[in-house]
C-alpha cells in the first residue's frame, strides 16, 4: 500500500510540476499529512525530483494537509484549479514558512494568467 501511495504522490507532484513549469527548478522539501479515518500518514517530499519518502518531514518548509479520499482524487484527476478549489474550501491546508507559500502561490498565479491568456488568443 505504501508504494502505491508513494508513487501516486509522484503522480500528483509531476501532474503540477508540468501545468506549473516554472517551479520545476524550485528546491524545496514539503511534507503531506494524508488524513484517513483515524490514521495520519506522512511523508516527505524533496524537490526537485520528486523523491518521496514515508517520514516525518522535519526539515519541511510548507506542510500539506489533506484526506486520503481526496488526495487519491487530486492525484490522479486535478488540475491546479482543482488543487486551488479544494484549498479555497478547506479540503487541503498549507502551513509552513510563509515566503515559500506566497511565492508558490504567485508563480501558480502567473502561470494560470498566462493560460487564460493563451485561451483567449485562441
Amino acid at each position: 500500500m505504501a508504494s502505491d501511495t508513494k508513487s501516486l504522490i509522484e503522480t500528483a507532484v509531476n501532474r503540477f510540476m508540468e501545468e506549473v513549469p516554472a517551479l520545476q527548478p524550485l528546491k524545496l522539501v514539503a511534507g503531506l499529512e494524508l488524513r484517513g479515518r483515524g490514521d495520519v500518514q506522512m511523508y516527505r517530499i524533496e524537490l526537485p525530483g520528486p523523491k518521496v519518502t514515508k517520514d516525518i518531514a522535519a526539515d519541511a518548509k510548507v506542510t500539506v494537509t489533506v484526506s486520503r479520499s481526496h488526495f487519491n482524487e487530486l492525484a490522479t484527476k486535478g488540475r491546479v484549479r482543482d488543487w486551488r478549489e479544494a484549498f479555497a474550501h478547506g479540503d487541503a491546508k498549507a502551513t509552513g514558512i510563509e515566503q515559500v507559500m506566497k511565492l508558490i502561490v504567485n508563480v501558480v498565479e502567473r502561470q494560470e494568467e498566462r493560460a487564460r491568456l493563451r485561451k483567449a488568443h485562441h
